[in-house]
């Protein structure tokens, strides 16, 4: 008998059993390399549709059966008849998703499956409960599995010591097998007369190439830019210098710390590709925190390699494919399908992400998340704006990068300007991975460049000295300055100091109550009165979506008082480029307390992490006798150091610290979470996009898409969910799926009188208080 593992494709042809489980094997050994488990992701290929051998699955191609679960036999032999744990959570979780790893929830699942049951529940039933059967067919049928030698995750009590790394080794292997399966099914599913059409592989990564490239840009394009201070070009040369030589050590765990303006962009680039050649890796990626900088530095990078083809720098994350620069819509549309394929499993030389989408996927537990995983192995990964990883995610972030780090051959930079003190944490590192956290420095000499680029004073708040509104107003509104930054902690007190204004000329505003497009829009306004050519009035009033990495110069900044790291980057938006300094100027910055609006302290503030740096920041200057050098990296380690001895980084998150002592898979997909509010999204008609709003208001009638959804991002501003009484429902139009059933997440603004979207201040819902995002 001949046995099938998937239905018919276009030509009639369906998919061998046999023919698919070795194909599997194959390409997850490829993927694996030289990993110590390769043996076991070659198992788990061999294995992992064992039940498409049941009678009952191959009557279910036929349609005449469904309701089956044909992944619990291959796991139940890889545990108990080839001793292979990792591969038997692998093989269980391809469609499922990894489950609890722990001796007991593994013991009691494989129990059931002997027992004939599946662990899925009475609903879902095996395709055969005769495992012996099953190898027995698959024996007849060619495939021949082994016992590993040796294994990722032995099974016994207290087996683990290391639980992060073991997981993420886990993980690893689940990513290869995962990528092998659809890899080799959509083969079929594609295939022709002459059999299985595999998909085009990406790009591969010439790094000596890529390098040449960036230098030749840099030599073109920044090093000749003649509105840069000298001090900012000799600056820039000496990181050039320091990263290219740092680059020829081995991969490992390293910090890159650099004063804002330097050219961090760019010399972190120069790193990888130059790290990479020295160490034949195949493979960049840049994560970054948020769109804002996604986008600049996307287009930065894209500059450097126009020659390339369109997907040797691929980007994944929500806005990615939407402004393809082509009016070719079938080309639009191939590209945009390229781009989704390769983002599946990141099969580009360079890939440009989020934190979310790449830590996230260190700790996840679908197929679909997991996937790409195997594509870190032998790559460099670039953090930018490393401060911006939550304390309470720390400890297991960085035992997850350590041990990946440690066990695959990849390079690990943490690059900021405000470094902050992680190998502090080292201790509670090596409980999850015994690497633990020791990152080597890049720049030997960054505290000399802070003192060459020093561009910036700090005016510090004396004791109880505080700003209300009004005296703030009055002090912006100074013709003497007419270009002024002010950056402020909350949304309402952006609102307040926005109010005072009224009438001020070149009154501007920026927060995340403005859609993207909008936002974008305000700050190419701003660019553009900013321009010392032909400088216009602009006074520029925002919330903390200013600070990281967008690239304004002001020559005064004005911030509230908040977590020094905060603090430092709006002084990046301060004279940035160093032209004062040509004329023996400094940018000032000016901290202020703005004047208590509430009760309670804590309430002046985002939320309590917030609240809590903060805190730490007043110590620290009454410490200092009211003056804190910010030009002083000594200065930002000593913050780190007060931080975390207050707030106990690997105290944090016990839900998750358990989760991961139980090695409990979804607990901790669910509990490591970057943006840990339930948030929604809203569609709303900004007038500036107003042709597109009613476009996308009309299509969502007929059911939304992807694609939909894609292009709307840029019209969306995110909330947090409302409680079910909340009036902001009323006008609120849930966005139907073509596919049936309506959407929880996106949502259009019904707003016909225009009293919810204002043209200023953004989104402005009843209530709005409670729903902002901050």
């Amino acid at each position: 008998m001949t046995y099938w593992a998937h239905s018919e494709n276009d030509y009639s042809a369906r998919h061998r059993l046999a023919t698919h489980l070795l194909s599997a094997a194959r390409l997850a050994g490829e993927r694996a390399g030289d990993a110590v488990w390769r043996q076991e992701a070659d198992l788990a290929g061999r294995l992992h549709d064992l039940g498409k051998y049941g009678d009952l699955f191959q009557k279910r191609l036929d349609g005449t059966e469904s309701g089956l679960d044909h992944w619990s036999a291959g796991a139940y032999a890889a545990l108990v008849h080839f001793k292979s744990m990792a591969s038997a959570l692998a093989i269980e979780g391809h469609h499922i998703g990894l489950q609890c790893a722990s001796l007991d929830a593994v013991t009691s699942r494989m129990a059931m499956v002997r027992r004939g049951a599946s662990p899925m529940g009475h609903h879902i039933r095996l395709s055969d409960p005769d495992i012996t059967r099953l190898l027995a067919r698959a024996s007849t049928d060619g495939i021949h599995p082994d016992a590993p030698e040796r294994v990722a995750l032995p099974f016994r009590p207290n087996a683990l010591r290391y639980a992060i790394a073991s997981m993420v080794d886990v993980r690893m292997l689940f990513s290869c097998l995962v990528d092998a399966d659809y890899l080799d099914t959509e083969a079929h599913f594609q295939g022709g007369p002459e059999g299985k059409r595999y998909r085009a592989t990406g790009l591969s990564l010439d790094a000596e190439e890529a390098a040449l490239g960036l230098d030749r840009y840099m030599a073109r394009a920044v090093r000749g830019r003649n509105h840069s201070s000298d001090a900012v070009t000799a600056v820039r040369a000496d990181l050039w210098k320091a990263v290219t030589e740092a680059a020829a050590g081995a991969t490992g765990v390293y910090s890159l710390t650099a004063p804002t303006g330097s050219g961090k962009t760019f010399a972190m680039l120069q790193f990888a590709l130059t790290h990479a050649r020295k160490n034949q890796l195949k493979r960049v990626v840049l994560a970054v925190p948020y769109l804002t900088i996604i986008e600049q530095t996307a287009r930065e990078y894209r500059k450097v390699f126009a020659e390339k083809p369109a997907h040797f720098i691929l980007e994944h994350h929500s806005l990615a494919g939407i402004r393809e620069a082509t009016t070719d819509a079938q080309k639009l549309d191939d590209n945009e399908r390229q781009r989704r394929l390769y983002a599946e499993n990141w099969d580009a030389p360079i890939v440009i992400t989020t934190n979310v989408q790449l830590l996230e996927s260190l700790f996840a537990n679908r197929p679909s998340a997991c996937r790409k995983l195997h594509k870190l192995r032998d790559a460099v990964l670039l953090f930018d704006e490393a401060q911006s990883l939550p304390q309470h995610l720390a400890v297991p972030t960085l035992a997850a990068l350590s041990h990946l780090s440690h066990a695959y051959n990849t390079s690990i930079v943490f690059a900021t300007a405000t470094q902050p003190a992680f190998d502090t944490l080292d201790e509670g590192v090596r409980k999850h991975a015994v690497s633990g956290w020791q990152p080597r420095e890049i720049v030997p000499t960054h505290r000399r460049m802070f003192k060459q680029l020093e561009r910036v004073e700090a005016v510090w708040p004396a004791p109880g000295e505080a700003l209300d509104w009004g005296d703030l107003s009055t002090t912006l509104r100074d013709k003497a300055a007419p270009h002024s930054l002010c950056v402020l902690n909350l949304k309402r007190h952006a609102h307040a100091l926005l109010e005072a204004m009224q009438g001020t000329e070149g009154l501007f505003h920026l927060s995340t109550n403005l859609c993207t497009a909008h936002r974008r829009a305000v700050l190419d306004e701003v660019r553009v009165r900013l321009n010392p050519a032909h400088p216009q009035p602009c006074r520029l009033v925002s919330t903390q979506c200013v600070e990281a990495g967008v690239d304004l110069d002001f020559p005064l900044v004005y911030r509230a008082m908040g977590p020094l790291e905060a603090i430092v980057q709006a002084a990046g938006r301060c004279n940035r480029e160093g032209r004062m300094n040509a004329n023996g100027q400094l940018g000032r910055v000016r901290v202020f307390e703005p004047a208590p609006d509430t009760g309670e302290r804590r309430r002046m503030y985002p939320n309590f992490a917030y609240f809590q740096a903060s805190e730490v920041t007043t110590s620290l200057l009454r410490e200092s006798g009211g003056v804190l050098d910010i030009n002083d990296p000594d200065v930002f380690r000593r913050y780190y150091q007060a931080l975390y001895g207050v707030s106990r980084p690997a105290e944090q998150n016990r839900d998750l610290n358990r989760a991961i002592d139980e090695l409990d898979f979804p607990e901790i997909a669910q509990r490591y979470r970057l943006i840990d509010q339930d948030a929604i999204q809203i569609v709303v008609p900004w007038q500036g996009g107003i042709a597109q709003y009613e476009q996308l208001r009309a299509q969502a009638a007929d059911g939304v898409t992807g694609k939909w959804m894609r292009e709307a991002q840029t019209l969306s501003v995110s909330i947090y969910r409302p409680r079910p009484d909340h009036p902001a429902w009323g006008c609120l139009i849930p966005a139907p799926f073509r596919r049936g059933g309506v959407s929880d997440e996106w949502f259009v603004l019904e707003d016909p009188s225009g009293q919810y979207y204002d043209e200023t201040l953004g989104l402005q819902l009843p209530q709005n208080q409670i729903v902002m995002i901050a």
